[in-house]
């Protein structure tokens, strides 16, 4: 029998992250370059992935997958798969917009640590 991870609930938000977005902005040359911005802090969780042969092959290029969980809220909904997430000095680039969990009180995404 498969052992199931417990459903998301408020007392597994244990780290605090930022949550950055992406804005264009001019170097010193003149050059656009893309920056992060902060926009929120959030209580989240951090599950890391394992296993699968994907998960395996990121692993071995140094990029560790993780879906990253953290209340829904207005603020929330504007994160998209642009945006950075830093828990614990680690920078993670999401990968998917987030989507509501199954009982809508949360938003997961799908994270690959990147710093």
């Amino acid at each position: 029998m498969l052992k199931r991870e417990a459903p998301a609930s408020a007392g597994r938000l244990t780290k605090r992250a930022t949550f950055a977005e992406p804005v264009e902005a001019e170097d010193a040359d003149g050059q656009i370059v893309q920056t992060y911005d902060a926009r929120f802090t959030e209580w989240v969780h951090v599950r890391w992935l394992r296993g699968s042969e994907a998960v395996m092959q990121a692993r071995m290029a140094s990029r560790s997958p993780a879906v990253v969980t953290f209340r829904n809220s207005e603020r929330a909904r504007t994160v998209t798969s642009e945006w950075q997430v830093t828990v614990d000095g680690r920078i993670f680039q999401a990968k998917e917009d987030p989507r509501e969990s199954e009982d809508r009180a949360f938003q997961e995404m799908l994270v690959e640590r990147i710093g």
